[in-house]
């Protein structure tokens, strides 16, 4: 059980969305990242939370998840190519942990999945400098999300470059990449 110190009134705060965005260019950055399990055990994912910086949907986030470690090559091909997109979005091309690449402004180009078997439409991610093409801020948000935060309340956009960080990877470094697998 928990205590709150005051009530909690979920009349004054909108509940999370976890509705699919619209296709489209938003301004975000990643804000959070970090090397996670596959749902078998025999791989892993990078997890990617990204913040929309601008726009009607400013405030929101978007999720994203890279299969660097798995059994089918093909999946590794596809996180390894869109890690590569990321990195060339943020101008780190070499990157030892993944908070290298955090809060740095990029262009996340917002696809819509159709729905597939017992899974309903999805968003799929690619990743482009921030100078590739304007953005669909402007666009007008569906009712769904009128209730989205204002440009206002969203987060400073930070610089585009950052000074270097220590590498303190989570997992295990191997080969200089803490997703690479142990020989």
């Amino acid at each position: 059980m928990a205590i709150f110190t005051q009530t909690f009134d979920a009349n004054t705060v909108e509940p999370s969305s976890f509705d699919v965005f619209p296709a489209g260019k938003y301004h975000a950055q990643i804000v959070a990242s970090e090397m996670r399990p596959t749902k078998d055990g025999r791989g892993q994912y990078l997890f990617l939370e990204l913040d929309i910086l601008e726009g009607p949907f400013a405030g929101r986030k978007l999720f994203d998840r890279l299969n660097l470690v798995n059994d089918n090559p093909d999946t590794e091909d596809i996180a390894t190519r869109t890690l590569s997109s990321i990195c060339r979005a943020t101008g780190q091309m070499q990157v030892k942990d993944s908070e290298q690449l955090h809060l740095i402004a990029l262009i996340a180009d917002v696809r819509v999945r159709p729905p597939k078997g017992q899974y309903g439409e999805s968003n799929s991610i690619r990743y482009l400098p921030r100078n590739a093409a304007a953005p669909a801020s402007a666009a007008r948000a569906p009712a769904a999300y009128a209730s989205a935060p204002a440009a206002a309340t969203a987060p400073k956009m930070a610089p585009t470059a950052q000074p270097a960080r220590p590498a303190t990877p989570s997992a295990p470094v191997v080969g200089g990449l803490p997703w690479q697998r142990q020989a």
